[in-house]
C-alpha cells in the first residue's frame, strides 16, 4: 500500500508520533512517504531527548522511507 503522511505541526510529539507511525508502517512492507509543511520543517531543531527526531528520521530514510520538506 502506499500512503502518504502530511505533518504541518511543530508540536515535536505530533512529529514524533508521524515518524513512529511512518516506521511502523514500513516494517510492514508499505511505501510510505512523509511531507512535512510549516513548522514540522524544522524537525531536527525541535529534538529533545523526550523526542529524539533526528534519529527517527533517519531510520525512516534508512528503511526507505521518502522524506520531503
Amino acid at each position: 500500500m502506499k500512503t502518504t503522511l502530511m505533518v504541518c505541526s511543530g508540536d515535536p510529539e505530533v512529529i514524533w508520533n508521524a515518524f513512529r507511525m511512518g516506521n511502523l508502517m514500513l516494517e510492514q512492507m508499505d511505501d510510505v512517504t512523509m511531507f512535512l509543511n510549516g513548522p514540522a520543517v524544522e524537525y531536527a531543531a525541535l529534538a529533545s531527548e523526550r523526542f529524539p527526531l533526528a534519529e527517527l528520521a533517519k531510520v525512516f530514510t534508512l528503511s526507505e522511507g521518502v522524506l520531503l520538506a
